[in-house]
């Protein structure tokens, strides 16, 4: 499986090249063209922003605009399933561009191998995570009163063909998460690998072990 990684990057200028890489690959398929050399994983980090899903609701961000600008972050409505999450440094960020049908997963199948690759990277440093009912992404402590979440999962999808992705909690700045009601929850917390292990993780490493259980599952 190939990955780029873009390091650090606007989250517009990610979107845009997600954008163009996806309809790529949705026109090599109508054309009943091989698409497997096309498929890529995008790594990234961004400076702080704001984004909310189609079917999010926008009075889950708490701030309004001069107080964005106070705290220097973005704010953008996109298109992918969700509510409304953040992005910033210290988070991994990851983009996968893949035809499905390349794979034989569903769309649902794809959410959940999301997942495990992101709880099987926490396990790796004895962190563990889980899903919870009803709701995306990966958690800790879900079914109890110190639910938590690591990672938050939001994908669009057209032809079989994905993109957005998942954001994982490394070593981010979590007040930034007091100014939105998280994925639209306003009784579950968030935390990051940082907070549970108190101490700050090495991100190449992070991606290092990301990239292994990605291509593996």
């Amino acid at each position: 499986m190939k990955f780029i990684d873009w390091q650090t990057i606007d989250y517009k200028e990610a979107w845009n090249r997600q954008e163009r890489l996806f309809q790529e690959i949705i026109q090599a398929k109508k054309e009943g063209k091989d698409t497997r050399d096309l498929e890529t994983v995008f790594l990234c980090e961004h400076p702080h922003v704001y984004t909310l899903g189609k079917n999010g609701q926008t009075n889950n961000l708490l701030i309004n605009e001069d107080f964005l600008r106070n705290i220097n972050a973005a704010f953008y409505k996109i298109d992918r399933g969700g509510d409304i999450t953040y992005h910033g440094p210290g988070q991994l960020v990851g983009y996968p561009i893949l035809d499905l049908e390349n794979h034989g997963n569903s769309l649902k199948e794809y959410i959940h191998k999301m997942e495990e690759a992101v709880i099987q990277t926490l396990a790796y440093y004895g962190i563990e995570g889980a899903r919870l009912e009803g709701a995306t992404g990966v958690w800790l402590a879900g079914n109890t009163p110190n639910a938590r979440k690591i990672c938050a999962i939001g994908v669009r999808a057209s032809h079989f063909v994905t993109m957005h992705g998942f954001a994982l909690n490394a070593n981010t700045d979590l007040t930034y998460f007091n100014y939105i009601n998280p994925c639209g929850f306003v009784d579950k917390g968030i935390t990051s690998m940082q907070k549970e292990l108190r101490k700050e993780v090495d991100m190449e490493e992070v991606k290092k072990v990301f990239k292994t259980c990605f291509s593996q599952i």
